[in-house]
This record gives C-alpha cells, sequence and structure tokens, in this order.
C-alpha cells in the first residue's frame, strides 16, 4: 500500500499576507495618479511598528515578486510596482527604508528611462545592481522627512542634462 505524501500548506498569515500585497500591487496604476505629496502620507504607516523581523521583510520582498509574477495582467510588471508595494509593507513592518524615483539615460540608444528603488541604510536595498550611477534622483520618500521630497542638490539636476 502506498504511503500518502504530506503537502505542506502555507499558514494562513502567510496566505493573507500574500493576498494583501498582491491587492495592493494591482492598485499602483491607480496610486500613481495621485500627487507625490499625496501618495507619500498614504504610503506611510501611521504608527511606528517594533523592533524589525527579518523573516518578515524577506517574505515580504519575495512574496511582492511572486505577486507580479502570478498576477498578470492584473498586476503590472516593473520597478514601480515593486519598489511602491515593498516600501508599503516594509514600512509597516517598522523598517527604516526610503523610497526613490530617477531618470537617466540607459540602454544602448541612450534614451531616457525612468526606475524607481528602495534604499536603507544609505544603500540600494533588494536591488541586482546599483541604480545611483545610472539614475538621477528625482524623487524621494523617507520616513526620516516623514513626506516626499525632491533632492536637495542640485548637482543632479546638472548631471542629468549632461547625461
Amino acid at each position: 500500500m502506498p504511503t500518502a505524501r504530506r503537502i505542506k500548506l502555507p499558514a494562513f498569515s502567510d496566505l493573507f499576507l500574500f493576498t494583501r500585497i498582491l491587492l495592493f500591487a494591482a492598485s499602483v496604476p491607480l496610486l500613481m495618479r495621485l500627487r507625490l505629496t499625496r501618495l507619500a502620507a498614504l504610503l506611510e504607516p501611521g504608527t511606528t511598528a517594533g523592533p524589525v523581523d527579518p523573516t518578515r521583510s524577506n517574505k515580504i520582498c519575495s512574496y511582492t515578486e511572486k505577486a507580479i509574477r502570478l498576477g498578470s495582467p492584473i498586476v503590472r510588471h516593473g520597478c514601480l510596482t515593486l519598489g511602491l508595494t515593498r516600501y508599503y509593507f516594509l514600512r509597516r513592518t517598522g523598517m527604516d527604508v526610503s523610497l526613490h524615483f530617477g531618470m537617466g539615460r540607459v540602454g544602448e540608444k541612450e534614451s531616457f528611462d525612468g526606475h524607481c528603488w528602495l534604499t536603507r541604510d544609505g544603500e540600494p536595498y533588494f536591488e541586482a545592481r546599483d541604480p545611483r550611477p545610472l539614475y538621477v534622483e528625482m524623487w524621494k520618500i523617507s520616513p526620516k522627512t516623514g513626506q516626499s521630497s525632491m533632492p536637495a542638490e542640485e548637482s543632479g539636476l546638472r548631471r542629468l542634462r549632461n547625461v
């Protein structure tokens, strides 16, 4: 008589987290219609969470990628969905991350391209490569300022013109 294999199902809390991430990721196109100052206010949590749980933050990053992959065509692919979704959920775990929006000349044709990325402790977070040399930061949402802001340095705009 063959033995039955046990299938390990994910915990309800993990399914709930994945569903919330999927729904938020699907709403990103609507959120991007808001003024950036309003978007920043919506992305920031109302209260500060306790200590950061590294297991939960890794799940958030992993589930966001899965939601984008599995949620097509309802969920759009790209850095904007990835960045906003991760920022929203990571900030609710208490993680001190910032969300950056930049422009730069990228690729063989060197046409202008935009990119959105997270930083933690001043370094890119969950990025395959450092986007800072390729993109000039145009806007940032950060918990330290409590709001969105344009970069303070004028050299960034000059660098964009010369790129």
